[in-house]
């Protein structure tokens, strides 16, 4: 019994740890409007990618239903890239409303009002 014991003085006690184990973000998470355009883009991209599969081996197999297919496809194809420009409109949309502002605009402001400022007034 005190072999057993000795052989197992080199492992440290057993410590409780949790499972799941936090650990900060790189990125700061996406506004939920923009999370839910981006989910919906990235759906309609896969269902689109599913279609363009079925549609080729349907052209494959010489199926009658490749050209319905093929026509769905393309239909789907306008429908990822509305998908992706929604995501690009509501993620500027998003910055434009909750006030993020970038540099070279506000710098840009700053000059303006600068000008104005020194613009002679008419009475």
């Amino acid at each position: 019994m005190e072999r057993e014991h000795a052989r197992d003085r080199d492992i440290p006690p057993y410590r409780h740890r949790t499972l799941w184990v936090e650990e900060p973000a790189r990125r700061p998470r996406m506004p939920d409007p923009v999370r839910t355009a981006a989910v919906r883009a990235v759906l309609m991209i896969a269902v689109t990618m599913v279609q363009a599969m079925v549609a080729a081996l349907f052209t494959l197999g010489g199926s009658w239903l490749a050209l319905p297919a093929l026509l769905c496809t393309l239909a789907s194809v306008v429908a990822a890239t509305w998908a992706v420009l929604d995501v690009w409109v509501t993620r500027q949309v998003w910055r434009q409303r909750h006030g993020v502002v970038s540099v070279p605009s506000s710098s840009a402001r700053a000059a303006r009002e600068l000008r104005r400022a020194r613009r002679p007034r008419f009475p």
